[in-house]
């Protein structure tokens, strides 16, 4: 398994950099099929727990909002997330008339939740590669960022943690048992050091490179746990299988929905 987890970093790993770096196209079309899958997946797992997320409702709208993301602070961005939710509340409503059904206001809330996570929050993808300076350098960086503190999370984890380090102690024994407060630990250390590092080749100054390390290795930590308790419920391991050893589309951004959408503030507030 790690063996398998490894060769398909090494081998998407540069190319989605340098997708990053070429940016318009190379970055906005593969990133959106990502996306879309991921959005996909979502509408799975939680039809498995009970509920229901109409993809002819969310996928459309929440394409259109990827579209409006690409133009830095586009007026049209936030009343149109407003008429999303608008939209999905009437057919949430009209859903509950016809059918009368017990899982209709878990509907509504899935719905929400989708619409919000894979219109607003992915949006920070496509908003931070247009932003006017410094682009593809921060939008290189969270990535990079964050699969440093997953992949030091892991192999602290898994090789350091009872053997080098002394004692093992689930982070979330519920939700997660395989991650571990030492795993943890090592991400946040791993992640902000490398991120310092990396930002100051990339030209990002220390500051903010260090802030992003920490907050990325933290926060992303959450976003990791919040699509775990999803599946949990649902009774899946994985989102889907595209990625070999990875998992599906949804796993491989679950936390780095956040840390992206966290970087493009944190250039604002520095640039």
């Amino acid at each position: 398994m790690f063996l398998q987890r490894a060769l398909i970093t090494l081998t998407l790993g540069p190319l989605a950099l340098y997708l990053i770096y070429l940016g318009g196209f190379f970055y906005f079309i593969p990133l959106a099929i990502i996306l879309l899958l991921a959005s996909l997946e979502y509408s799975q797992i939680v039809q498995k727990i009970g509920w229901h997320t109409p993809p002819f409702l969310l996928v459309p709208i929440v394409a259109i909002q990827w579209i409006l993301a690409r133009w830095p602070e586009p007026t049209l961005f936030g009343p149109l997330l407003l008429l999303s939710l608008l939209i999905v509340t009437a057919f949430t409503l009209w859903q509950y008339e016809m059918r009368s059904s017990q899982t209709v206001p878990a509907n509504w809330f899935a719905t929400v939740a989708g619409l919000v996570l894979f219109g607003w929050v992915c949006g920070h993808f496509f908003r931070l590669r247009t932003l006017p300076d410094m682009a593809w350098q921060w939008t290189m960086l969270a990535m990079l960022s964050t699969w440093i503190a997953d992949s030091g999370a892991y192999l602290v984890g898994r090789f350091v943690a009872g053997r080098i380090i002394f004692g093992k102690h689930a982070l979330s024994p519920r939700l997660s048992p395989n991650k571990t407060v030492e795993g943890f630990l090592g991400g946040v250390v791993l992640g902000t050091v490398f991120t310092v590092l990396i930002g100051s080749w990339l030209g990002i100054d220390y500051l903010p490179a260090l802030l992003l390390g920490l907050l990325v290795s933290t926060i992303g930590t959450v976003g990791d746990l919040g699509i775990s308790l999803l599946k949990r419920e649902a009774g899946v391991k994985d989102s889907g299988a595209l990625f070999p050893g990875h998992g599906g589309a949804l796993d491989r951004i679950d936390s780095l929905m956040w840390t992206v959408a966290i970087a493009y503030y944190l250039a604002l507030l520095f640039l």
